[in-house]
């Protein structure tokens, strides 16, 4: 599913069109970097790193995870000014008032869903498309949601670019799930509503798990996990993320 040779030129175009890169990267250091399959570029060194001092170190132990952060090229999710941050342990504005999480963060909340290559999973919040490449990675079926609609068709676009057929991305309010698709074996949400909407309850399935921030100034990222219809709730660490607008800034 990942870059294929005849990618190349209309990733190229994508990045051109939408702002995405364009001159940033010399044409021909581009295309030398897409055609090795986006695993062994010059910033490969620097994914290492990332997953090696910020995710392994801090507990994340999913070989599947791991690699998928590995293999990822982050900085090709992020604004042009910024490529030179995409590796830091921190999260970066991606513009319209959103941002791509740390890495930690990324790979932890992934970790938490326990995806099976067979999974589908929903994500509510596509941002830049970086959690959808991820999740791409691991699963057979993925559904993002971004309300922000120039992020949802950058992200489109994008990901189609990288080759992930398997993901699908959806302009819309994720306070409402993406119904005609479900059940899903895990669901993503990475901006905060006060507390879960129902309908992503609704929407998992027996056996699935829900990770999603919640709070508005104090906030927890928190595992729901569904089993004969009953729904446990554990709380994992504290984190900040950007509010969920829409339907939820109204609960």
């Amino acid at each position: 599913m990942w870059l294929k040779n005849l990618l190349v030129i209309s990733l190229l175009a994508i990045f051109a069109s939408s702002g995405c890169g364009g001159s940033t990267m010399a044409g021909e250091e581009q295309v030398i970097m897409l055609r090795k399959q986006g695993g062994d570029d010059k910033r490969a060194g620097e994914r290492e790193a990332m997953v090696r001092t910020q995710i392994e170190r801090r507990g994340v132990k999913d070989a599947r995870v791991l690699e998928a952060m590995r293999k990822v090229p982050r900085h090709l999710f992020i604004p042009p000014d910024r490529r030179d941050e995409a590796y830091g342990d921190f999260p970066l504005p991606i513009g319209h008032g959103q941002t791509i999480s740390q890495p930690y963060i990324v790979a932890l909340m992934t970790e938490l869903l326990r995806l099976k290559p067979e999974s589908r999973v929903l994500e509510i919040g596509t941002g830049s498309g970086y959690q959808a490449a991820v999740l791409a990675e691991l699963a057979a079926e993925v559904y993002s949601i971004e309300i922000v609609e120039p992020l949802c068709e950058k992200a489109s676009e994008l990901l189609a670019g990288f080759g992930y057929t398997n993901a699908r991305v959806r302009c819309g309010d994720g306070f409402y799930g993406w119904p005609e698709e479900a059940p899903y074996d895990g669901i993503i949400v990475t901006a905060a509503p006060e507390k879960v909407p129902q309908p992503l309850l609704d929407q998992l399935a027996d056996g699935g798990r829900l990770v999603i921030p919640e709070g508005r100034f104090l906030q927890e990222l928190v595992v729901y996990e569904k089993h004969e219809g009953e729904v446990k709730r554990r709380e994992v660490i504290s984190v900040r993320f950007v509010p969920m607008t829409g339907r939820a800034e109204k609960q």
